[in-house]
């Protein structure tokens, strides 16, 4: 809610992204096989979640499929577009009956809003030369600004310290993004072994901090609680004005429970900061929990 009590305005973000194009009548079952997504007898048009993982689970890419009559379109929304497009080529097999196309730039849009977790619904992808069509033409445009802090509010791990390839999904609140009652995927064994724990060492969180020392922070640092480490600072948002400074932070299990975590001294910031430390909005558990 705003500070008059009103509900937020949604806004509007539009940005192209690097899109790995495949072709071929085997895409459906060779991205099923590759990424965490259901692909399989998914229908043509519709958006697809998924994540590109290695084969011990962690998250390589952060991914948005989309079928169609002659083939795919794999767009990346967080990751290396030609890394995953040689990754893909290296078990392309002539069974598979699939084959890569030529990449390009794909526009998207997707509405903003701060009560509504990121999903499909809120998606759009367009032709360059395509006019936008209603709602979405009377939705305003956000500033880098805007789209910075909600993501950071959401806990949409679009940061490069996210996706380092030393996370995985479950840990990045990205549950929704992976189907574990598919067949055998790239990284399957190792999620379902995760799920069915219902634990995993680390969790992403959002956090702020209202003390001006707060500039300083960046991302890597540490975060401490009782002197002992509870885990690293992964984004930080530029300053606006006079609000309080915010972020990402990858904390560890037995420091979720804490509202409050300390900055680790350093030479340069001797005095330890207090920031504060809450579940994002968008982040979603694994079915059998945390």
């Amino acid at each position: 809610m705003t500070v008059d009590g009103s509900k937020p305005q949604a806004l509007l973000w539009d940005e192209h992204f690097a899109v790995v194009r495949l072709e071929g009548s085997g895409c459906a079952g060779f991205l099923n096989g590759q990424t965490s997504a259901k692909v399989e007898g998914a229908p043509s048009g519709p958006i697809i979640q998924a994540c590109w993982l290695n084969a011990t689970g962690r998250l390589q890419a952060l991914l948005e499929l989309r079928l169609d009559d002659q083939g795919a379109d794999v767009l990346v929304l967080n990751g290396d577009a030609d890394q995953l497009a040689q990754g893909l080529d290296r078990v392309i097999f002539p069974a598979d009956r699939v084959r890569l196309g030529a990449p390009r730039q794909q526009r998207r849009l997707q509405h903003l809003s701060s009560d509504q977790a990121p999903g499909v619904e809120t998606v759009l992808w367009l032709d360059d030369d395509a006019i936008v069509p209603a709602p979405w033409n009377q939705t305003q445009a956000c500033t880098a600004a805007d789209l910075e802090r909600w993501r950071l509010q959401q806990g949409w791990p679009l940061g490069a310290e996210e996706i380092t390839g030393d996370t995985n999904p479950f840990e990045l609140g990205l549950a929704g993004w992976v189907n574990l009652d598919k067949g055998c995927y790239l990284g399957q064994e190792t999620l379902a072994k995760l799920g069915s724990r219902g634990a995993v060492k680390q969790q992403l969180r959002c956090w702020q901090c209202a003390d001006p020392g707060a500039a300083d922070l960046q991302p890597g640092d540490a975060l401490v609680l009782n002197g002992e480490r509870a885990g690293r600072i992964t984004s930080v948002a530029d300053p606006n004005g006079t609000e309080p400074r915010l972020g990402l932070a990858l904390i560890r299990r037995q420091a979720l429970e804490a509202t409050t975590l300390q900055s680790e001294p350093t030479d340069s910031r001797p005095h330890p900061l207090t920031v504060t430390v809450k579940r994002p909005g968008a982040f979603q558990d694994p079915p059998s929990g945390r």
